[in-house]
């Protein structure tokens, strides 16, 4: 999780007065962004247009340009769900593909303010940030493609795509589509390799193992039946 605030209203109700405010002081950073840079500065300028103190700043945003980073990338993570709509009936290599291509254009609409946005991310100071919006976009991208493992796959899915997602982004910001496009395709390629390998592989069997070596060492060879 990130440290950033994420207010969420239920389906179809009207957004309150501080998700109103984030939008529209995103709004204003987005447009601010690619002359004041991603910083501190950002945010009082942002905040001001939407005529906010630096007391309301500190209570809309009290994590700074962290904050606004949080926004930014959820923002795109919106566009990109809606872009993407109802995946119907394409392989799971597909809607991967498709998905990540919708999440690097949703963030192409907003290019300038997003090099600067992940500039600021790739500060040392930001790294468990970046890494935990990548593991949220990750997070997104695998439900719509349908993905409802809840075991270790859950977490290990979510980990390689967080994995792709991060430089593919990347490359679309700074080196354009083409680029960023051939990536993906490689690394999908690299991913179903591996899934092939591993659905050949009982990684449960180690835990089954330990669990019998204790259950020997507490109940001895024959263990009690319930």
């Amino acid at each position: 999780m990130t440290d950033a605030p994420h207010l969420s209203n239920a389906p179809g109700a009207e957004p309150d007065w501080a998700d109103r405010m984030e939008q529209s002081v995103l709004d204003a950073a987005v447009r601010l962004a690619p002359s004041l840079g991603w910083n501190s500065r950002l945010v009082r300028a942002a905040c001001a247009e939407n005529g906010l103190s630096e007391g309301d700043e500190d209570l809309l945003l009290p994590n700074g340009a962290r904050d606004l980073a949080a926004l930014l990338s959820r923002r795109h993570d919106a566009r990109a769900l809606e872009a993407l709509g109802e995946p119907g009936a394409m392989k799971i290599r597909a809607r991967i593909a498709a998905a990540l291509s919708a999440r690097m254009e949703a963030g192409a609409a907003d290019l300038e303010a997003t090099k600067r946005c992940a500039g600021f991310l790739a500060l040392p100071t930001n790294t468990d940030l970046s890494l935990s919006l990548a593991w949220e976009s990750a997070d997104h991208l695998w439900r719509w493609a349908g993905d409802t493992a809840t075991d270790w796959n859950h977490y290990s899915k979510r980990a390689i795509l967080s994995g792709i997602l991060i430089p593919a982004l990347t490359l679309r910001w700074f080196d354009g589509r083409d680029r960023a496009e051939a990536f993906v395709a490689a690394r999908i390629e690299n991913v179903m390799a591996f899934e092939k390998w591993k659905a050949g592989k009982d990684f449960e069997a180690p835990v089954r193992r330990a669990t019998e070596m204790l259950s020997r060492l507490r109940y001895g060879r024959d263990r009690p039946q319930p």
